[in-house]
């Protein structure tokens, strides 16, 4: 997988003249260059249904007139570019008008898209409809057709459908579609049964083609689902609705799916379909950083324009970043991570016939994420099917509770020496009613009170003065069963309604001990809140500082990585073994919210004199920043390593060669 790709949009109404006229092969490539670009995802079909190719199994854009597919892909491979090539399969406006019996439908006969996403817009395609053979002729013609060099499917994964067909086709089974389970059955055959018809129909042509499906979101969980694609794009646009939590969040768990991946962000200002928006270079720079320093390749979004010149200010501005990139390559190729902590994701938890799940970032996952990154806390995400031996510790945010099989496979990573830091309902059976692993405490019931209050029995850093904190989310209530009291819980003297409530949010605290809220026992540690759902949306440091006392506090003098990196600073391990290294990886950056839900990066400023210590069981040989090759002063102790990195802008490699 190539490590700098364009992932290059092209959606044109056939209300727009001349499509492709101004297109120029020397242009192309001069773009390409400029951006220091190694492969360009170019379009075979958009989301208007046409074709920018001749074609049997489609209609050709009817403003084009000659193989502007075909053209790209020449220009490209001649100047060494790869070229996958794009077919929207979830969209086809044109063919929306002709068949909209195709189309997917809700449980009140609406369709989605144009309703929930934009208005007017697109009409999304049912995968269990006769649309389904159309599209895979589509694919097969581009594929016997053109020297791609993969195929990106845009627009497809598990949907719930009430089509005339996937109705028929639950009553013919002797279900009932007002059952919702059953409709969610049927859309997870469907969607197995189109990836398997696509590979197939690949295969037949080109055995081992890359193929991607694009659903804008990974699964935590779900690895049949990212098993059906050879590889993973992990779409992540910051500023499209995503945020800057998702992609380490999205990548910490991909690089154990061991599959190769990239990061897919945009040169957009905001999101997809985008004309004249510019992110700042910087932003670039430092979200391409963050995909090298995750283990992942980088793409860019881009769109062109309808008459097809590539825009040299955008050209200009992945250049930007795509430079540093590959000067990085080295370094960054078979790569594998190096954590102390797995955090086993809500996401992956969730039963498949919830219809509730987690949102693109997810709550409680995003706001472990975030404490974890700030807290410079080595880490990976998990699901239940990992192996969790080489961890230190395992994290079980706030709703994981235990079936049988899951507290087994907990209770002998405990026995093997592992520990566990539970928050919320985490740790209980399936049931609700009782722990299912030893945490030293005993579960009595939700709290009564919402919010209440935590007070700490040790001092947290910025305060060292007693205080009872607020805690917005759901508490649970517990008593000691054999663990060790870290803190308490104090209750407001009521919950606020119509006839009790005291001045403008909550009642304060009446100051009694109301049970144990922080515990500790031989396998870790219980805190009795919701603590990441709550941190994900209020932000509060009392929660975080909490957390990383109990985490810091489980790893002890076992702990990797220790780092005077500020909180907003990122940093990884990365192990290369073929070089016999380690690459750590510090990247710094400030998002700034600018207008609604836009995050912007702007100002990338030096960070200066960042310590870090590091943990290895291997003699250090030599250590040095990367890509410059300046050497860096190390004292070793034992297993310890230190070294000072003097000044670094964005992003820096430190390799220590072992």
């Amino acid at each position: 997988m190539r490590f700098r790709q364009v992932h290059l949009d092209f959606h044109t109404s056939e209300a727009i003249p001349g499509i492709g006229s101004r297109f120029d092969k020397k242009q192309f490539q001069a773009m390409l260059q400029l951006g220091h670009v190694d492969s360009i995802t170019v379009f075979s079909k958009c989301h208007h249904g046409w074709a920018y190719h001749p074609t049997q199994a489609n209609d050709m854009h009817p403003r084009l007139d000659f193989d502007l597919l075909g053209a790209m892909i020449e220009a490209a491979h001649e100047i060494g570019v790869n070229t996958p090539v794009y077919i929207s399969a979830g969209l086809d406006e044109k063919l929306a008008r002709r068949h909209p019996e195709w189309l997917i439908r809700d449980a009140g006969d609406n369709t989605n898209w144009v309703d929930g996403f934009m208005k007017p817009g697109y009409h999304q395609f049912c995968l269990n409809s006769l649309y389904l053979d159309l599209l895979i002729a589509q694919i097969e013609e581009v594929v016997r057709g053109y020297d791609a060099d993969g195929i990106f499917l845009d627009i497809v994964g598990v949907r719930k459908c009430y089509c005339h067909t996937c109705v028929a086709a639950l009553r013919s089974e002797g279900k009932d579609p007002r059952d919702s389970a059953a409709v969610l059955a049927l859309g997870e055959r469907t969607y197995a049964h189109y990836t398997r018809r696509v590979r197939e129909a690949v295969d037949a042509i080109k055995p081992g083609l890359p193929v991607f499906h694009n659903g804008g979101h990974i699964r935590r969980g779900r690895r049949d689902l990212a098993q059906m694609n050879s590889h993973l794009e992990l779409e992540s646009l910051p500023t499209g609705g995503w945020g800057y939590d998702h992609f380490p969040l999205s990548a910490r768990y991909a690089q154990g799916l061991g599959m190769a991946y990239l990061g897919m962000t945009g040169k957009f200002h905001t999101t997809w379909g985008e004309f004249g928006g510019y992110k700042h270079p910087n932003a670039l720079r430092y979200e391409t950083a963050l995909s090298l320093a995750n283990g992942a390749r980088c793409s860019i979004g881009d769109q062109l324009h309808p008459e097809g010149a590539m825009d040299p200010a955008t050209y200009e501005l992945i250049g930007a970043a795509y430079r540093e990139v590959a000067q990085k390559e080295p370094w960054c190729a078979g790569v594998e991570s190096a954590a102390d902590v797995a955090l086993l994701s809500v996401e992956a938890v969730l039963s498949a016939a919830e219809e509730k799940r987690e949102d693109r970032a997810g709550g409680s996952d995003a706001g472990a994420v975030r404490m974890l990154l700030e807290g410079k806390i080595l880490f990976d995400v998990v699901d239940q099917e990992s192996d969790w031996t080489p961890y230190k510790a395992v994290i079980l945010p706030d709703r994981i509770q235990l079936p049988e099989a899951l507290a087994a496979k907990l209770n002998a990573y405990l026995r093997q020496g592992g520990k566990l830091l539970a928050t919320g309902r985490s740790g209980l059976n399936e049931a609700g009613t009782a722990f299912a692993v030893d945490l030293g405490v005993q579960y009595i019931g939700e709290s009564p009170y919402k919010p209440d209050y935590f007070r700490p029995g040790f001092e947290l850093r910025s305060w060292s003065s007693p205080a009872s904190f607020i805690f917005y989310s759901q508490g649970q209530q517990v008593e000691l069963a054999g663990g060790r009291e870290l803190g308490y819980r104090e209750y407001p003297y009521f919950n606020r309604d119509v006839f009790t409530f005291c001045s403008h949010q909550h009642t304060p605290s009446a100051g009694k001990h109301n049970g144990p809220g922080m515990v500790e026992s031989d396998n870790g540690i219980y805190f009795a809140w919701n603590v990441f759902e709550d941190y994900a949306s209020k932000g509060s440091l009392a929660l975080k500082e909490t957390v990383l006392y109990a985490l810091n506090r489980l790893l002890a003098d076992r702990k990797t990585l220790e780092t005077s990196l500020p909180a907003q600073g990122i940093v990884t391990l990365m192990k290369q073994p073929a070089a016999s290294r380690y690459v750590n990886h510090l990247l710094y950056a400030s998002p700034v919210k600018r207008g609604s839900g836009i995050e912007v990066i702007e100002d990338l400023l030096p960070v200066l004199d960042t310590q870090v210590t590091l943990r290895l069981q291997e003699q250090v040989k030599r250590v040095y920043l990367a890509p410059q090759g300046q050497e860096l002063p190390f004292e070793q102790n034992g297993s310890s390593v230190r070294f000072q990195v003097p000044s670094f802008q964005c992003h820096q490699m430190v390799v220590l060669d072992v």
